[in-house]
C-alpha cells in the first residue's frame, strides 16, 4: 500500500469517505421518510463531550432526532445496517451547559432556546434536578438537568437574551457539624 511522506496511509481517508457516505444516506432517508415534525428541516443530533472536575469525560446527547434501536447494528469497527433513524419528538431538547463557579459558589446553567419569549419559559428547581420548559406555538423545549449539589432555590436568577437562557443559582452552604470538642485530661 502506498504511504504518504508523513507516514499516514490513504486508508484513513477511505474510511472517512465511507463514514460520510453512510451519514449522507442516513440523512437522505430521514428526509424521504418524513417525521412527526412534518418532514421539515433542519434535523440535528450530536454529542457534547466535556471533561469533569474528576478528570473523566462526560458525554451528553442533544438534537431533535434520536437514533433508533436498530441503528448501527454490526460489529465494532464496521458500519452496520442503519434502520429508521428519525424519531423526531414534538418537544426539542435544548443544548445545555452547566458550569460550577467555585469562586462565586454558583451553578450557571446556559441553554439555547430560540424562537420563544421570556414569558414562555418555566424553570423549576427541585431536589437534585433543574427543569427547563418552554412552549410557544410549535416550538417546545424541555430539559431536566441532574444536579449533584444542594442548591439555594431562593437565590436563583434567570435572564433570556437572543435565544439563550442563563440561570444562576447559589449553592447552599454546607451544614455545620453539631457537637463539641472534648478536652482529654
Amino acid at each position: 500500500m502506498w504511504k504518504e511522506p508523513w507516514g499516514f496511509s490513504t486508508r484513513i481517508f477511505e474510511e472517512m469517505d465511507k463514514e460520510f457516505a453512510e451519514l449522507s444516506r442516513l440523512f437522505s432517508g430521514i428526509q424521504e421518510s418524513g417525521s412527526s415534525a412534518g418532514g421539515r428541516l433542519p434535523y440535528y443530533y450530536g454529542y457534547q463531550v466535556t471533561v469533569g472536575p474528576d478528570g473523566k469525560p462526560h458525554v451528553r446527547e442533544f438534537g431533535n432526532v434520536r437514533p433508533s434501536s436498530r441503528e448501527l447494528v454490526g460489529q465494532v469497527g464496521q458500519v452496520g445496517q442503519v434502520g429508521q433513524v428519525a424519531q423526531t419528538p414534538s418537544v426539542r431538547e435544548p443544548l445545555v451547559d452547566a458550569i460550577l463557579d467555585e469562586k462565586q459558589n454558583t451553578l450557571v446553567i446556559t441553554a439555547e432556546m430560540p424562537g420563544i419569549t421570556k414569558e414562555d419559559i418555566k424553570i423549576h428547581i427541585g431536589e437534585g434536578v433543574v427543569t427547563l420548559h418552554a412552549e410557544k406555538g410549535e416550538k417546545k423545549y424541555h430539559k431536566e438537568i441532574p444536579v449533584e449539589h444542594e442548591l439555594d432555590e431562593h437565590s436563583a436568577k434567570a435572564a433570556y437574551t437572543n435565544g439563550i437562557v442563563e440561570l444562576k443559582i447559589k449553592l447552599k452552604a454546607p451544614a455545620k457539624k453539631k457537637g463539641r470538642d472534648v478536652k482529654v485530661e
